[in-house]
């Protein structure tokens, strides 16, 4: 007797397994939270660490300017580190890495129990380690590919970056359109002259810069003069 085609492909349609359900609703909760504390935080600046010594005063200093959200990023061979000494004797400061480029850099942060980490881009293999992890996390994106990239894994916070070399506002706009409910931290040319700028666009929870913490300043050991300059920031975003 011959035996009868099935119709169509004979594929069977997906049907997600618990645990693929329960890793959106992970993903989803993590990107919420993600949002509040970006929006709580408003400005956060962006800290290369070349010395260890630096870590604490530096972070004791933003806070006092009223800057609690930091950014370490992983430019420096100390940057774990100083993330490490800056969550024990500075337990004001809400720490978060940034500059994760692969799954090991990924491991390492999440090892270390930091509130939240941010890329400068995105790869697969980046974004499929922060799927499977509980650590809050920003991908890095510029175009509308990398977006949908992000997007695909669940991610729809996003650090737009090199913010003015990616069109600046006019470029963030054009990504408004298509994707309305994403929500960005422009990084890279936001400064104290424009960050009220970025800030008053629909789709900005918060800004990233370091420009609240000048290398000069740093070096220099120059922590009121830092203290002063997020309390100059603050004060004129406040105004507008």
């Amino acid at each position: 007797m011959p035996c009868r085609r099935r119709s169509g492909t004979g594929r069977r349609p997906h049907v997600k397994r618990p645990s693929e359900k329960i890793q959106e609703m992970t993903t989803t909760a993590q990107q919420n939270h993600l949002v509040a504390l970006f929006k709580a935080a408003t400005v956060i600046p962006v800290l290369t660490i070349e010395r260890i010594q630096d870590a604490v005063p530096l972070a004791q200093a933003l806070v006092a300017g009223g800057i609690r959200t930091l950014e370490v990023t992983l430019r420096t061979s100390i940057a774990i580190e100083a993330a490490r000494a800056i969550m024990a004797e500075v337990p004001e400061a809400v720490v978060g890495i940034g500059t994760i480029l692969n799954p090991a850099d990924f491991t390492r942060v999440e090892k270390l129990g930091v509130a939240f980490g941010i890329s400068p881009g995105l790869t697969p293999d980046l974004l499929k380690a922060a799927t499977d992890s509980s650590l809050p996390f920003a991908p890095g994106i510029a175009t509308a590919s990398e977006l949908m990239l992000a997007l695909s894994y669940g991610f729809d916070v996003a650090k737009f970056f090199p913010a003015e070399q990616a069109g600046g506002i006019k470029g963030l706009r054009s990504l408004g359109g298509p994707f309305p409910n994403v929500r960005f931290c422009p990084t890279g040319g936001v400064g104290e002259a424009n960050a009220a700028t970025w800030l008053a666009e629909p789709n900005v929870v918060a800004v990233g810069g370091s420009w609240l913490c000048p290398t000069a300043e740093i070096r220099a050991g120059n922590w009121a003069g830092i203290t002063a300059i997020c309390q100059r920031t603050l004060k004129a975003l406040k105004g507008a």
